[in-house]
């Protein structure tokens, strides 16, 4: 007579150990994807960050004020604008505000104080202020831009739109830069920044 050891089904054993492992990768299954949802919101927020720092960056390169250009020819950084209404801090025939130093091409203020309407305004196409990238209240497009028939995005980048404010309070020298950077129009991040009306030395008279 010959024995064949045929099994028909599952031992107790193996069908716990089933159910076992099924139970542990349903329970952990959600927690995975949570984790998962944690990580992409981040590296979304920090893309977000890096654009409002990338924005603050190009708009802290203009002019303080296209003003500081009414009395020249040519665009110096170095120009400063005595905005305080009533108080000339700038000596009249130096041009040089307290704590300048008496150095050609130095800084210098304004030869003559513009009226406060005419500050903080986006005047003149030719010169690049900071008020020429005040965009208050209105989103602008940041990542989509069309090459070709297809976009940067290529179908897994969000929608980011930028919101710039420039604003000066009063008479006050610092005018302060903020950006939102928003994402499929919901707003992720908002970073500042101030520049002061103080000028900058010209390039070729620094030195390292």
């Amino acid at each position: 007579m010959v024995r064949t050891n045929k099994r028909l089904a599952f031992t107790m054993i193996e069908l716990i150990f089933a159910i076992v492992i099924i139970s542990i990768a349903v329970v952990s299954l959600p927690v995975m994807t949570k984790i998962t949802e944690k990580g992409i919101e981040e590296s979304i927020l920090q893309e977000a960050i890096f654009a409002a720092s990338a924005e603050l960056m190009g708009v802290s390169t203009g002019y303080w004020d296209e003003r500081s250009m009414d009395d020249i020819d040519v665009s110096y950084m170095s120009r400063v604008i005595n905005i305080t209404t009533g108080v000339n801090d700038c000596n009249t025939s130096t041009h040089l505000r307290p704590g300048h130093i008496a150095q050609p091409l130095h800084r210098r203020c304004l030869y003559a104080s513009p009226a406060q309407a005419a500050l903080d305004k986006a005047l003149d196409a030719n010169i690049t202020s900071l008020d020429d990238f005040d965009t208050a209240g209105v989103d602008v497009n940041l990542t989509i831009t069309t090459v070709g028939n297809s976009t940067e995005r290529q179908g897994y980048k969000n929608i980011y739109t930028s919101v710039i404010d420039v604003n000066r309070t009063n008479n006050s020298y610092i005018k302060t830069i903020t950006s939102i950077i928003k994402i499929s129009g919901e707003k992720k991040v908002k970073l500042s920044m101030q520049s002061a009306n103080i000028g900058e030395i010209d390039y070729y008279k620094r030195r390292f």
